[in-house]
Protein backbone atom coordinates (compact mmCIF):
# COMPACT_ATOMS: atom_id res chain seq x y z
CA UNK A 1 0.00 0.00 0.00
CA UNK A 2 1.38 3.34 -1.10
CA UNK A 3 2.00 6.07 1.57
CA UNK A 4 1.35 9.91 0.86
CA UNK A 5 1.36 12.48 3.46
CA UNK A 6 0.33 16.31 3.96
CA UNK A 7 -0.33 18.76 6.83
CA UNK A 8 -3.72 18.86 6.25
CA UNK A 9 -5.71 15.59 4.46
CA UNK A 10 -9.60 16.86 2.79
CA UNK A 11 -11.24 13.72 2.44
CA UNK A 12 -13.97 15.27 -0.14
CA UNK A 13 -13.45 17.05 -2.95
CA UNK A 14 -17.40 19.23 -2.29
CA UNK A 15 -17.80 22.45 -2.67
CA UNK A 16 -17.15 22.76 0.64
CA UNK A 17 -13.50 20.56 0.43
CA UNK A 18 -12.62 22.72 -2.55
CA UNK A 19 -12.80 25.46 -0.40
CA UNK A 20 -10.79 24.08 2.46
CA UNK A 21 -8.12 22.81 0.46
CA UNK A 22 -7.59 26.57 -1.11
CA UNK A 23 -7.57 27.96 2.23
CA UNK A 24 -5.25 25.53 4.17
CA UNK A 25 -2.81 26.16 0.81
CA UNK A 26 -3.23 30.19 0.92
CA UNK A 27 -1.96 29.56 4.62
CA UNK A 28 1.42 27.88 2.98
CA UNK A 29 0.65 24.15 4.66
CA UNK A 30 0.68 21.26 2.29
CA UNK A 31 -2.80 20.04 1.54
CA UNK A 32 -3.91 16.43 -0.59
CA UNK A 33 -8.07 16.71 -1.27
CA UNK A 34 -9.58 13.57 -2.61
CA UNK A 35 -12.63 12.93 -4.31
CA UNK A 36 -15.14 9.93 -4.81
CA UNK A 37 -15.98 10.94 -8.52
CA UNK A 38 -13.39 12.51 -11.82
CA UNK A 39 -14.78 16.25 -10.41
CA UNK A 40 -14.57 18.21 -7.96
CA UNK A 41 -17.17 20.41 -6.86
CA UNK A 42 -20.15 18.52 -5.33
CA UNK A 43 -23.43 20.37 -5.47
CA UNK A 44 -22.17 22.35 -8.62
CA UNK A 45 -20.67 19.95 -10.41
CA UNK A 46 -21.10 16.06 -9.84
CA UNK A 47 -24.25 16.20 -8.52
CA UNK A 48 -25.36 19.33 -10.77
CA UNK A 49 -27.40 21.38 -8.86
CA UNK A 50 -27.04 25.58 -9.40
CA UNK A 51 -26.58 27.65 -6.41
CA UNK A 52 -29.80 27.81 -4.42
CA UNK A 53 -28.72 31.63 -2.24
CA UNK A 54 -30.74 34.07 -0.37
CA UNK A 55 -31.98 37.26 -1.74
CA UNK A 56 -29.22 39.83 -0.39
CA UNK A 57 -26.64 37.50 -1.58
CA UNK A 58 -25.39 40.19 -4.39
CA UNK A 59 -24.75 42.39 -1.90
CA UNK A 60 -24.19 40.49 1.34
CA UNK A 61 -24.33 36.85 2.82
CA UNK A 62 -21.43 34.80 1.48
CA UNK A 63 -17.71 35.03 1.75
CA UNK A 64 -15.21 37.26 -0.64
CA UNK A 65 -14.04 34.10 -2.64
CA UNK A 66 -17.30 33.03 -3.01
CA UNK A 67 -18.62 36.66 -4.02
CA UNK A 68 -15.15 36.21 -6.70
CA UNK A 69 -16.55 32.44 -7.75
CA UNK A 70 -19.98 34.02 -8.96
CA UNK A 71 -17.92 36.67 -10.58
CA UNK A 72 -15.67 34.44 -12.39
CA UNK A 73 -18.62 32.21 -13.64
CA UNK A 74 -20.08 35.85 -15.08
CA UNK A 75 -17.15 36.86 -16.64
CA UNK A 76 -16.12 33.09 -17.92
CA UNK A 77 -19.81 32.97 -20.12
CA UNK A 78 -19.15 36.70 -21.02
CA UNK A 79 -15.06 35.86 -22.22
CA UNK A 80 -16.29 32.60 -23.55
CA UNK A 81 -19.56 32.48 -25.30
CA UNK A 82 -20.76 35.09 -28.06
CA UNK A 83 -23.01 36.81 -26.06
CA UNK A 84 -25.76 39.67 -26.71
CA UNK A 85 -25.00 43.20 -26.23
CA UNK A 86 -27.67 43.41 -23.80
CA UNK A 87 -26.22 40.46 -22.22
CA UNK A 88 -22.59 41.68 -22.34
CA UNK A 89 -24.21 44.90 -20.11
CA UNK A 90 -25.90 42.76 -17.84
CA UNK A 91 -23.62 43.51 -14.49
CA UNK A 92 -25.72 40.65 -12.86
CA UNK A 93 -25.83 38.03 -15.92
CA UNK A 94 -27.51 35.32 -15.23
CA UNK A 95 -27.10 32.35 -17.57
CA UNK A 96 -29.73 30.30 -17.54
CA UNK A 97 -32.65 32.95 -16.03
CA UNK A 98 -33.77 30.06 -13.85
CA UNK A 99 -36.33 31.32 -11.32
CA UNK A 100 -34.62 29.32 -8.72
CA UNK A 101 -31.36 31.10 -8.66
CA UNK A 102 -29.84 34.62 -9.76
CA UNK A 103 -26.75 32.74 -11.47
CA UNK A 104 -27.62 29.39 -12.86
CA UNK A 105 -25.36 27.93 -15.04
CA UNK A 106 -23.34 24.79 -16.41
CA UNK A 107 -21.94 22.43 -14.52
CA UNK A 108 -18.95 22.42 -16.51
CA UNK A 109 -18.41 25.48 -16.68
CA UNK A 110 -18.35 25.72 -12.05
CA UNK A 111 -15.78 22.97 -12.48
CA UNK A 112 -14.21 24.85 -14.72
CA UNK A 113 -14.07 28.01 -12.10
CA UNK A 114 -13.31 25.99 -9.53
CA UNK A 115 -10.06 24.42 -11.37
CA UNK A 116 -8.92 27.97 -12.02
CA UNK A 117 -9.41 29.12 -8.70
CA UNK A 118 -7.35 26.06 -7.42
CA UNK A 119 -5.01 26.24 -9.98
CA UNK A 120 -2.22 28.15 -8.74
CA UNK A 121 -2.01 25.82 -5.46
CA UNK A 122 -2.27 22.62 -7.54
CA UNK A 123 0.33 23.78 -9.80
CA UNK A 124 2.63 25.00 -7.49
CA UNK A 125 2.71 21.97 -5.38
CA UNK A 126 1.11 23.18 -2.34
CA UNK A 127 -2.49 20.85 -2.96
CA UNK A 128 -2.54 17.37 -4.64
CA UNK A 129 -5.68 16.41 -5.95
CA UNK A 130 -6.30 12.37 -5.92
CA UNK A 131 -9.65 12.41 -8.21
CA UNK A 132 -11.52 8.52 -7.88
CA UNK A 133 -10.35 7.90 -4.27
CA UNK A 134 -13.15 7.23 -1.53
CA UNK A 135 -12.16 6.36 1.97
CA UNK A 136 -12.42 2.99 3.12
CA UNK A 137 -10.90 2.86 6.41
CA UNK A 138 -8.96 4.92 9.37
CA UNK A 139 -6.39 4.06 11.67
CA UNK A 140 -7.34 5.98 15.34
CA UNK A 141 -5.12 6.49 18.82
CA UNK A 142 -7.44 7.40 21.41
CA UNK A 143 -9.15 11.10 20.31
CA UNK A 144 -7.07 11.57 16.89
CA UNK A 145 -6.94 9.99 13.78
CA UNK A 146 -3.58 8.31 12.35
CA UNK A 147 -4.12 7.67 9.02
CA UNK A 148 -6.75 7.64 7.09
CA UNK A 149 -7.40 5.21 3.60
CA UNK A 150 -8.15 5.75 0.58
CA UNK A 151 -9.09 3.27 -2.43
CA UNK A 152 -9.11 4.48 -6.43
CA UNK A 153 -12.34 2.47 -7.50
CA UNK A 154 -10.56 2.72 -11.16
CA UNK A 155 -7.26 0.86 -10.58
CA UNK A 156 -8.04 -0.29 -7.28
CA UNK A 157 -5.17 0.84 -5.19
CA UNK A 158 -4.78 1.70 -1.47
CA UNK A 159 -3.61 4.97 -0.14
CA UNK A 160 -2.94 5.67 3.24
CA UNK A 161 -2.89 9.56 3.91
CA UNK A 162 -1.57 10.95 6.88
CA UNK A 163 -1.23 14.42 8.35
CA UNK A 164 -1.87 16.27 11.60
CA UNK A 165 -5.88 17.38 10.26
CA UNK A 166 -7.95 15.38 8.69
CA UNK A 167 -10.98 17.55 7.10
CA UNK A 168 -14.34 15.89 6.49
CA UNK A 169 -15.63 17.18 3.56
CA UNK A 170 -17.43 13.96 1.87
CA UNK A 171 -21.08 14.10 0.79
CA UNK A 172 -22.04 11.98 3.16
CA UNK A 173 -19.89 12.80 6.44
CA UNK A 174 -18.17 8.94 5.41
CA UNK A 175 -14.91 9.46 7.57
CA UNK A 176 -17.18 9.83 10.36
CA UNK A 177 -18.16 6.00 11.17
CA UNK A 178 -14.36 4.91 9.71
CA UNK A 179 -12.92 6.86 12.66
CA UNK A 180 -14.98 6.42 15.28
CA UNK A 181 -16.28 10.23 15.58
CA UNK A 182 -19.39 10.20 17.32
CA UNK A 183 -22.24 11.40 14.91
CA UNK A 184 -26.23 11.82 13.93
CA UNK A 185 -27.81 11.02 10.94
CA UNK A 186 -31.90 11.11 10.56
CA UNK A 187 -34.32 12.80 12.80
CA UNK A 188 -33.65 13.59 16.16
CA UNK A 189 -36.60 13.31 18.54
CA UNK A 190 -37.76 16.54 20.42
CA UNK A 191 -36.66 15.56 23.96
CA UNK A 192 -33.05 15.33 22.43
CA UNK A 193 -33.23 18.44 20.78
CA UNK A 194 -36.31 20.40 21.89
CA UNK A 195 -37.08 21.42 18.50
CA UNK A 196 -40.95 21.88 18.01
CA UNK A 197 -40.75 20.34 14.24
CA UNK A 198 -38.92 17.14 15.84
CA UNK A 199 -40.61 13.86 15.74
CA UNK A 200 -41.40 12.28 18.84
CA UNK A 201 -39.27 9.17 18.47
CA UNK A 202 -36.14 9.28 16.83
CA UNK A 203 -34.72 7.57 13.80
CA UNK A 204 -31.73 7.41 11.89
CA UNK A 205 -33.20 5.62 9.16
CA UNK A 206 -35.74 8.54 8.52
CA UNK A 207 -33.62 11.22 6.09
CA UNK A 208 -34.54 13.17 3.50
CA UNK A 209 -34.66 12.64 0.03
CA UNK A 210 -31.71 12.04 -2.67
CA UNK A 211 -32.48 12.98 -6.55
CA UNK A 212 -30.48 12.52 -9.37
CA UNK A 213 -30.34 15.12 -11.26
CA UNK A 214 -29.81 15.19 -15.01
CA UNK A 215 -29.85 17.85 -18.00
CA UNK A 216 -32.18 18.18 -21.12
CA UNK A 217 -33.07 20.52 -23.99
CA UNK A 218 -36.04 20.56 -26.06
CA UNK A 219 -36.02 20.65 -29.64
CA UNK A 220 -39.36 21.05 -31.43
CA UNK A 221 -40.72 18.54 -33.95
CA UNK A 222 -37.65 16.03 -33.42
CA UNK A 223 -37.87 12.21 -31.37
CA UNK A 224 -35.30 11.60 -28.44
CA UNK A 225 -37.25 9.11 -26.62
CA UNK A 226 -35.49 7.12 -24.52
CA UNK A 227 -35.55 3.68 -23.95
CA UNK A 228 -38.32 2.36 -21.54
CA UNK A 229 -36.69 2.62 -18.33
CA UNK A 230 -36.79 -0.85 -16.28
CA UNK A 231 -39.00 -0.05 -13.51
CA UNK A 232 -41.01 2.48 -15.17
CA UNK A 233 -44.15 0.83 -14.56
CA UNK A 234 -43.88 1.00 -10.75
CA UNK A 235 -43.23 5.31 -10.94
CA UNK A 236 -45.62 5.25 -13.15
CA UNK A 237 -48.19 3.67 -10.75
CA UNK A 238 -46.87 4.97 -7.82
CA UNK A 239 -48.92 7.76 -5.21
CA UNK A 240 -46.78 9.49 -2.52
CA UNK A 241 -48.68 8.68 1.13
CA UNK A 242 -48.70 12.90 1.13
CA UNK A 243 -50.42 13.01 -2.09
CA UNK A 244 -53.85 11.87 -4.39
CA UNK A 245 -51.57 12.24 -7.65
CA UNK A 246 -49.21 9.69 -8.59
CA UNK A 247 -45.64 11.12 -8.61
CA UNK A 248 -44.78 11.82 -11.96
CA UNK A 249 -47.47 13.97 -12.45
CA UNK A 250 -47.58 18.01 -12.72
CA UNK A 251 -48.64 18.03 -8.62
CA UNK A 252 -46.26 18.53 -5.75
CA UNK A 253 -46.29 19.88 -2.06
CA UNK A 254 -46.72 23.49 -2.13
CA UNK A 255 -43.81 25.16 -0.98
CA UNK A 256 -45.67 27.99 1.02
CA UNK A 257 -48.13 25.76 2.21
CA UNK A 258 -46.84 21.83 2.02
CA UNK A 259 -50.34 20.39 3.24
CA UNK A 260 -51.83 21.57 0.27
CA UNK A 261 -50.43 20.74 -3.36
CA UNK A 262 -49.63 23.04 -6.36
CA UNK A 263 -49.59 22.07 -10.13
CA UNK A 264 -47.41 22.88 -12.32
CA UNK A 265 -46.72 22.33 -15.93
CA UNK A 266 -43.28 22.15 -18.47
CA UNK A 267 -43.07 25.18 -20.26
CA UNK A 268 -44.03 29.45 -19.77
CA UNK A 269 -47.62 29.35 -20.45
CA UNK A 270 -50.19 32.13 -20.67
CA UNK A 271 -52.36 30.63 -18.08
CA UNK A 272 -49.49 31.20 -15.37
CA UNK A 273 -48.99 27.70 -14.37
CA UNK A 274 -45.29 27.55 -12.84
CA UNK A 275 -43.17 26.55 -15.27
CA UNK A 276 -40.34 23.39 -14.30
CA UNK A 277 -38.27 23.25 -17.26
CA UNK A 278 -37.33 27.08 -16.28
CA UNK A 279 -37.22 26.30 -12.92
CA UNK A 280 -33.43 24.80 -13.02
CA UNK A 281 -32.36 26.03 -16.55
CA UNK A 282 -28.59 26.96 -16.71
CA UNK A 283 -28.33 28.00 -20.55
CA UNK A 284 -31.03 30.46 -21.75
CA UNK A 285 -29.97 30.94 -25.64
CA UNK A 286 -31.68 34.59 -25.98
CA UNK A 287 -28.41 35.61 -24.67
CA UNK A 288 -26.57 34.39 -27.45
CA UNK A 289 -25.96 35.80 -30.79
CA UNK A 290 -25.01 32.50 -32.52
CA UNK A 291 -26.85 29.03 -32.61
CA UNK A 292 -23.90 26.56 -31.17
CA UNK A 293 -26.62 25.45 -28.64
CA UNK A 294 -29.73 23.57 -30.16
CA UNK A 295 -31.83 24.97 -27.41
CA UNK A 296 -31.90 25.97 -23.56
CA UNK A 297 -30.30 23.75 -21.72
CA UNK A 298 -32.20 22.80 -17.90
CA UNK A 299 -31.28 20.95 -15.22
CA UNK A 300 -34.08 18.57 -13.73
CA UNK A 301 -34.47 18.99 -9.89
CA UNK A 302 -38.18 18.53 -9.12
CA UNK A 303 -39.83 17.20 -6.64
CA UNK A 304 -41.27 14.40 -9.12
CA UNK A 305 -37.95 13.13 -9.42
CA UNK A 306 -36.85 13.32 -5.30
CA UNK A 307 -35.99 9.52 -4.00
CA UNK A 308 -37.73 8.83 -0.53
CA UNK A 309 -37.82 4.87 -0.29
CA UNK A 310 -34.70 4.54 2.09
CA UNK A 311 -31.51 5.86 2.96
CA UNK A 312 -28.25 5.25 1.28
CA UNK A 313 -26.63 5.53 4.43
CA UNK A 314 -25.56 3.65 7.45
CA UNK A 315 -27.27 0.94 5.37
CA UNK A 316 -26.22 -2.95 4.31
CA UNK A 317 -24.15 -2.66 0.26
CA UNK A 318 -27.23 -4.38 -1.22
CA UNK A 319 -29.56 -1.67 0.41
CA UNK A 320 -27.90 1.29 -0.69
CA UNK A 321 -27.31 0.21 -4.35
CA UNK A 322 -31.02 -0.69 -4.23
CA UNK A 323 -31.85 2.89 -3.58
CA UNK A 324 -29.22 4.30 -5.80
CA UNK A 325 -30.75 2.78 -8.47
CA UNK A 326 -34.12 3.27 -7.72
CA UNK A 327 -33.11 7.18 -7.77
CA UNK A 328 -31.79 6.78 -11.00
CA UNK A 329 -34.95 5.15 -12.20
CA UNK A 330 -37.27 7.38 -10.84
CA UNK A 331 -35.40 10.10 -12.98
CA UNK A 332 -35.43 8.05 -16.09
CA UNK A 333 -38.91 7.23 -15.41
CA UNK A 334 -39.67 11.14 -15.10
CA UNK A 335 -37.90 11.71 -18.42
CA UNK A 336 -39.71 9.21 -20.18
CA UNK A 337 -43.23 10.22 -19.21
CA UNK A 338 -42.12 13.81 -20.11
CA UNK A 339 -41.43 12.96 -23.49
CA UNK A 340 -44.43 10.11 -23.79
CA UNK A 341 -47.03 10.60 -21.52
CA UNK A 342 -47.40 14.36 -19.24
CA UNK A 343 -50.21 15.97 -20.43
CA UNK A 344 -49.91 19.23 -22.28
CA UNK A 345 -51.88 22.22 -21.63
CA UNK A 346 -52.45 22.01 -26.02
CA UNK A 347 -54.80 18.87 -24.81
CA UNK A 348 -52.31 16.47 -25.97
CA UNK A 349 -49.30 14.16 -24.50
CA UNK A 350 -45.60 14.21 -24.34
CA UNK A 351 -42.87 16.06 -25.42
CA UNK A 352 -40.46 13.50 -27.72
CA UNK A 353 -38.34 16.66 -28.55
CA UNK A 354 -36.97 16.71 -24.85
CA UNK A 355 -33.51 15.44 -25.03
CA UNK A 356 -31.36 13.88 -22.43
CA UNK A 357 -28.06 15.81 -22.69
CA UNK A 358 -25.26 13.45 -21.48
CA UNK A 359 -22.59 15.70 -22.03
CA UNK A 360 -23.67 18.58 -19.94
CA UNK A 361 -22.79 16.59 -16.86
CA UNK A 362 -20.25 14.34 -18.21
CA UNK A 363 -21.70 10.82 -17.65
CA UNK A 364 -23.05 7.86 -20.43
CA UNK A 365 -26.23 7.23 -18.79
CA UNK A 366 -26.91 11.38 -18.92
CA UNK A 367 -27.44 10.89 -14.88
CA UNK A 368 -25.30 13.33 -12.79
CA UNK A 369 -22.29 11.52 -11.22
CA UNK A 370 -23.44 11.22 -8.06
CA UNK A 371 -26.71 11.86 -6.17
CA UNK A 372 -27.94 15.19 -4.57
CA UNK A 373 -27.39 14.49 -1.05
CA UNK A 374 -28.94 16.80 0.76
CA UNK A 375 -28.42 15.53 4.69
CA UNK A 376 -25.10 14.28 5.76
CA UNK A 377 -24.10 12.09 9.19
CA UNK A 378 -23.76 15.23 11.42
CA UNK A 379 -21.34 15.51 13.83
CA UNK A 380 -21.68 15.41 17.87
CA UNK A 381 -20.68 18.78 18.38
CA UNK A 382 -19.61 20.90 20.99
CA UNK A 383 -22.34 23.30 20.30
CA UNK A 384 -25.39 21.57 18.09
CA UNK A 385 -28.15 24.31 15.78
CA UNK A 386 -31.12 24.04 16.35
CA UNK A 387 -34.68 24.93 14.97
CA UNK A 388 -35.14 27.24 18.55
CA UNK A 389 -32.06 29.46 17.01
CA UNK A 390 -33.23 30.24 13.54
CA UNK A 391 -36.81 29.88 13.16
CA UNK A 392 -38.88 33.10 12.76
CA UNK A 393 -41.77 30.85 14.52
CA UNK A 394 -39.83 30.91 17.94
CA UNK A 395 -37.64 33.72 18.10
CA UNK A 396 -37.23 37.66 17.13
CA UNK A 397 -34.29 38.75 15.14
CA UNK A 398 -31.07 37.08 14.13
CA UNK A 399 -29.29 35.20 17.00
CA UNK A 400 -25.60 36.20 16.79
CA UNK A 401 -22.88 34.12 18.74
CA UNK A 402 -19.83 35.32 20.24
CA UNK A 403 -17.45 32.59 17.97
CA UNK A 404 -19.06 32.93 14.99
CA UNK A 405 -17.19 32.06 11.71
CA UNK A 406 -19.54 32.91 9.50
CA UNK A 407 -23.02 33.78 7.82
CA UNK A 408 -26.30 32.73 5.68
CA UNK A 409 -29.89 32.65 4.99
CA UNK A 410 -32.14 29.94 3.77
CA UNK A 411 -35.85 28.44 5.00
CA UNK A 412 -35.59 25.75 7.24
CA UNK A 413 -36.25 23.46 3.79
CA UNK A 414 -36.72 19.73 4.41
CA UNK A 415 -37.66 17.56 1.57
CA UNK A 416 -39.80 14.25 1.96
CA UNK A 417 -38.22 12.02 3.96
CA UNK A 418 -37.54 8.18 3.68
CA UNK A 419 -39.95 6.98 6.36
CA UNK A 420 -42.00 9.54 7.66
CA UNK A 421 -42.31 11.48 4.56
CA UNK A 422 -42.29 14.36 6.90
CA UNK A 423 -41.77 18.05 4.70
CA UNK A 424 -41.75 21.18 5.85
CA UNK A 425 -40.68 25.23 4.77
CA UNK A 426 -40.53 26.89 7.64
CA UNK A 427 -39.34 30.76 7.39
CA UNK A 428 -36.10 31.62 9.03
CA UNK A 429 -34.29 34.41 9.87
CA UNK A 430 -30.33 35.00 8.56
CA UNK A 431 -28.52 33.34 10.60
CA UNK A 432 -24.27 32.77 11.90
CA UNK A 433 -22.24 29.76 11.95
CA UNK A 434 -20.83 29.04 15.56
CA UNK A 435 -17.23 27.83 15.69
CA UNK A 436 -18.97 25.65 18.47
CA UNK A 437 -20.76 23.78 15.55
CA UNK A 438 -17.81 23.24 13.80
CA UNK A 439 -15.84 21.06 16.38
CA UNK A 440 -16.40 16.99 17.37
CA UNK A 441 -17.06 16.40 20.99
CA UNK A 442 -14.14 14.18 21.51
CA UNK A 443 -11.63 13.50 18.58
CA UNK A 444 -9.42 16.57 17.96
CA UNK A 445 -7.86 16.27 14.76
CA UNK A 446 -11.29 15.95 12.59
CA UNK A 447 -13.06 19.01 11.30
CA UNK A 448 -16.21 18.95 9.46
CA UNK A 449 -16.07 20.80 6.19
CA UNK A 450 -19.35 20.66 4.69
CA UNK A 451 -22.89 19.56 5.54
CA UNK A 452 -21.90 17.55 7.93
CA UNK A 453 -21.78 19.96 10.75
CA UNK A 454 -23.32 20.22 14.24
CA UNK A 455 -26.88 20.94 13.07
CA UNK A 456 -30.33 19.00 13.58
CA UNK A 457 -32.10 17.51 10.92
CA UNK A 458 -34.36 20.32 10.82
CA UNK A 459 -31.69 23.09 10.65
CA UNK A 460 -29.56 20.71 8.26
CA UNK A 461 -32.27 22.13 5.84
CA UNK A 462 -31.37 26.00 6.11
CA UNK A 463 -27.40 25.18 6.53
CA UNK A 464 -26.78 22.87 3.47
CA UNK A 465 -27.15 25.55 0.86
CA UNK A 466 -24.39 26.20 -1.32
CA UNK A 467 -23.14 29.34 0.08
CA UNK A 468 -23.20 28.40 3.46
CA UNK A 469 -21.08 25.20 2.48
CA UNK A 470 -18.53 26.72 1.27
CA UNK A 471 -18.34 29.74 4.59
CA UNK A 472 -17.89 26.26 6.16
CA UNK A 473 -15.67 24.69 4.30
CA UNK A 474 -13.54 28.25 4.01
CA UNK A 475 -13.85 28.48 7.72
CA UNK A 476 -12.65 25.27 8.69
CA UNK A 477 -9.63 25.46 6.14
CA UNK A 478 -8.49 28.53 8.08
CA UNK A 479 -9.21 26.68 11.88
CA UNK A 480 -7.09 23.91 10.66
CA UNK A 481 -3.99 26.13 9.87
CA UNK A 482 -4.79 28.45 12.72
CA UNK A 483 -4.73 25.58 15.37
CA UNK A 484 -1.19 23.83 13.43
CA UNK A 485 0.42 27.37 13.51
CA UNK A 486 -0.74 28.06 17.06
CA UNK A 487 0.02 24.49 18.44
CA UNK A 488 -3.51 24.35 20.00
CA UNK A 489 -7.02 22.32 19.14
CA UNK A 490 -9.80 23.79 17.65
CA UNK A 491 -11.37 23.72 20.84
CA UNK A 492 -9.10 25.66 22.81
CA UNK A 493 -9.60 28.15 19.97
CA UNK A 494 -13.18 28.20 20.63
CA UNK A 495 -12.45 28.53 24.68
CA UNK A 496 -9.28 30.75 24.92
CA UNK A 497 -10.80 34.66 24.25
CA UNK A 498 -7.04 35.65 22.63
CA UNK A 499 -7.17 32.48 20.40
CA UNK A 500 -10.92 32.98 19.56
CA UNK A 501 -10.70 37.05 18.31
CA UNK A 502 -7.58 36.19 16.67
CA UNK A 503 -9.05 33.49 14.63
CA UNK A 504 -11.62 35.59 14.06
CA UNK A 505 -9.48 38.45 13.34
CA UNK A 506 -7.82 36.08 10.22
CA UNK A 507 -11.83 35.10 8.82
CA UNK A 508 -12.57 38.98 8.40
CA UNK A 509 -9.05 39.69 6.99
CA UNK A 510 -9.95 37.14 4.39
CA UNK A 511 -13.12 38.40 3.64
CA UNK A 512 -15.57 36.72 5.91
CA UNK A 513 -17.84 38.27 7.47
CA UNK A 514 -18.65 37.46 11.08
CA UNK A 515 -22.16 38.80 11.40
CA UNK A 516 -24.76 40.65 9.57
CA UNK A 517 -25.04 44.66 9.23
CA UNK A 518 -27.74 45.63 11.91
CA UNK A 519 -28.80 48.08 9.01
CA UNK A 520 -29.70 45.49 6.93
CA UNK A 521 -33.80 44.83 6.70
CA UNK A 522 -35.18 41.00 6.20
Amino acid sequence: MKKEAAEVIVVGGSLGGCIAALSVAKMGLSVILTEETDWVGGQLTSQAVPPDEHPWIEEFGCTATYRAFRNRVRAYYKQNYALTEKAMKEERLNPGNAWVSRLSHEPKVALQVLQDMLAPYVNSGKIRILLNHKPIDAQTSRDKIESIVIRNHVKGELIELTGSYFLDATECGDVLPLAEVEYVIGAESQKETGEPHAPLQADSKDVQAITHVFAVDYIKNRNFIIEKPEQYDFWKQYIPSYSKWPLLSWYAVNSLDTSTMKKFTLFPNEQDIPALFTYRRVLDVTHLIDSIYDGDVSLINWPQNDYFLGSIIDVTEEERETHLKGAKQLSLSLLYWLQTEAPRLDGGKGYPGLRLRKDVVGTEDGLAKYPYIRESRRIKAQYTITENDVSKELREGIRTYPDSVGVGSYHLDLHHTTVSNRTFYIPSHPYEIPIGALIPLRVTNLLPACKNIGTTQITNGCYRLHPTEWNIGEAVGYLAAYAIANEVEPKEVRQNSKHLQAYQQLLVEKGIDLHWPDEMEF
